[in-house]
């Protein structure tokens, strides 16, 4: 029996548990704030890599992202002409990320280079390498003025097209999908034939 006469026994106090001490507000804060001095095990090796990959390719991706979120109107324009394969069938990528570079729009399959530019780019040396770097990829481009595509949207169309069936000839989308055979006429229509 206990002391207390209860027949309770009382139970002896356990040793502290090992390792650091609980941690406070701020060091609680602090540690929650910054994921990466304790990765979540759910993030597994891929999130690791994720936040190791900095650089240049992680820098133009996190870019061409940027400007896809805020285009132009120019590019706004553009885009609702080209998304969809609302253009002959062909399938348009915008703020695409090719090699350094981040192009307006690009048609990969006829390997075509739209881009919107506003006066910053005329004459521009930058623009004259990178033209180089994309035409040695074997990229054609062609350059609109924003002015040009906001005043005349058809005729940017058409200069599109015209480019379109130049680089790929009959290799485009609607020259190439056959369109669907009508199913045959033998079934009712046969069977009534003999029976009559």
């Amino acid at each position: 029996m206990d002391s207390e006469g209860t027949g309770i026994e009382p139970v002896p106090s356990l040793p502290p548990l090992p390792g650091p001490p609980p941690q406070g507000g701020r060091e609680r804060r602090v540690a929650a704030a910054n994921p990466s001095s304790s990765p979540s095990p759910l993030a597994g090796e891929g999130g690791a890599r994720r936040r190791q990959a900095v650089g240049g390719r992680g820098r133009a991706l996190a870019r061409a992202r940027e400007m896809r979120k805020n285009p132009t109107e120019a590019e706004r324009r553009l885009w609702s002409l080209l998304r969809a394969k609302r253009l002959a069938g062909w399938k348009w990528k915008r703020q695409q990320s090719l090699g350094r570079y981040i192009v307006d729009f690009v048609c990969l399959e006829a390997r075509l280079i739209i881009e919107a530019d506003g006066s910053q780019h005329i004459d521009s040396a930058y623009d004259a390498t990178r033209d180089a770097w994309i035409k040695a990829q074997g990229f054609s481009i062609l350059r609109f003025y924003n002015n040009d595509i906001l005043a005349d949207t058809d005729a940017v169309a058409t200069a599109i097209l015209s480019a379109l069936t130049a680089a790929a000839g009959a290799s485009s989308p609607a020259a190439r999908t056959p369109l669907p055979s009508p199913p045959p006429q033998g079934g009712r229509e046969q069977k009534e034939a003999h029976l009559g």
